[in-house]
């Protein structure tokens, strides 16, 4: 070995060093760079999106009517042993702070959030905040008894104590159809006054429905698209998209035209002989099913077309070439291959159908109301934005597993089927 070898096998470690600097330094910028350029699309999600959602379930469980109102009443009844009434200064407290909100939309506020735990209760609040203030040197306890006797059963501080924590799970129990207790106990709701858990379970029905119609429909429009050549394929997929290009609420006021009694289905029908008098088409729920699967049809469409025109029709062929029938090839070789775009589609749609709202609301009668719906009316019309949102939490956690199914089973077979 020469001299010159061992000098440059001697010398050879500082230069690896150096590059290897620089090397991560390199790395170093371009990871910033590349975070320069994701932070304005990273901030615009976080304000325009995750905020939104965050404080949406925020509101779910955020319980301030009450606290806002009786924080003084509050702090005494947090050393309450709750066996049996409060101290004498909790009624004090309570006749102070109704007086000082007396008239106030604060009041109004925290009586109706009691009212919700239990029927009845707001009328008390206001009736006993008419009466105040109280006289000087009048027993604030027998005060309040004699206004109304409820103030002296012990289950009115335990709601009032309880409703006055910052968070609570009163919204997300009602959703669930559960009610709390005064001593904190859960129970089913009853049968008569039990709702959500049917809307839930009729808002996924409709969805599972539409999405298997758009499924049955969309299928073979989807593999004569992929199948066809390319110019009448791209004139095809025009007439697919074109639903995109007309508003929601236009389409659904068409469907209302055509399913009425009077409508081009119903006359079509009878001059055709196959029914004698009108069919009743809207305002029911095959009005609403006919709409939605017209309207959410492309969205089943579109994942299937793109998984089809990836699929080499070498395979089929090949099978039929083998000897097997047309029939068994395209089920044994091609259609496994499609179940990435049956599963992307299928859970599109579920997920899409819902969350609707429009057409239900106008095509749909009482019993076709989802869960949207109701999410509308609370925020609306009754103003309560604890049930809204809790509501809200429960068909996004619906849709969060469902997604988290679909990525686990059918999303892990993507490759396989690819292949």
């Amino acid at each position: 070995m020469s001299t010159d070898t061992l000098t440059l096998g001697a010398a050879s470690p500082e230069p690896i060093a150096g590059l290897k600097q620089r090397l991560r330094r390199a790395e170093r910028r371009r990871k910033l760079l590349y975070g320069a350029l994701i932070a304005p699309l990273a901030l615009f999600l976080l304000v325009a999106f995750l905020w939104p959602i965050g404080a949406l379930l925020m509101r779910s469980i955020d319980n301030p009517e009450v606290r806002g109102v009786l924080p003084q009443t509050l702090a005494i009844l947090d050393t309450w042993s709750e066996d049996d009434l409060p101290p004498a200064e909790a009624y004090a407290a309570l006749a102070s702070e109704l007086a000082s909100y007396k008239g106030t939309p604060e009041l109004g506020g925290a009586a109706k959030r009691l009212n919700r735990e239990t029927p009845g209760y707001r009328s008390l609040i206001m009736k006993t905040a008419r009466k105040m203030p109280l006289a000087e040197g009048v027993d604030p306890q027998g005060a309040l008894m004699t206004i109304d006797s409820r103030w002296s059963d012990v289950d009115i501080w335990h709601t009032i104590k309880r409703t006055g924590t910052p968070y609570t799970a009163f919204y997300m129990l009602s959703a669930l159809d559960l009610d709390i207790h005064a001593d904190g106990s859960l129970s089913a709701t009853p049968p008569e006054e039990a709702i959500y858990l049917d809307i839930l379970a009729r808002t996924f029905w409709m969805s599972l429905i539409v999405a298997v119609c758009c499924l049955l429909l969309g299928f073979p429009v989807a593999y004569l698209m992929a199948t066809l050549p390319q110019d009448k394929s791209n004139t095809l997929m025009i007439f697919v998209l074109l639903p995109f290009w007309t508003s929601v609420l236009v389409r659904v006021a068409a469907w209302i035209v055509l399913l009425q009694n009077e409508g081009l289905v119903n006359q079509a029908l009878m001059a055709l002989g196959i029914t004698d008098a009108p069919l009743q088409l809207v305002f029911n729920r095959t009005g609403v099913y006919i709409a939605m699967v017209h309207i959410l049809l492309p969205f089943m469409v579109l994942p299937l077309y793109s998984v089809m025109k990836g699929i080499s029709p070498v395979y089929m062929r090949a099978a039929m070439s083998l000897g097997c029938p047309p029939f068994k090839s395209f089920w044994k070789v091609y259609f496994p291959q499609t179940l990435p775009g049956i599963g992307a589609g299928t859970l599109l749609v579920f997920i899409i159908c819902m969350g609707y709202y429009i057409t239900p609301a106008l095509l749909g009668g009482p019993q076709e109301q989802m869960v949207s719906y109701f999410i509308a009316f609370y925020t609306n019309q009754t103003i309560n934005w604890g049930m809204a949102a809790a509501l809200s939490t429960v068909l996004l956690a619906a849709t969060l597993v469902l997604y988290v199914f679909y990525a686990r089973r059918l999303g892990a077979n993507q490759a396989p089927a690819g292949r």
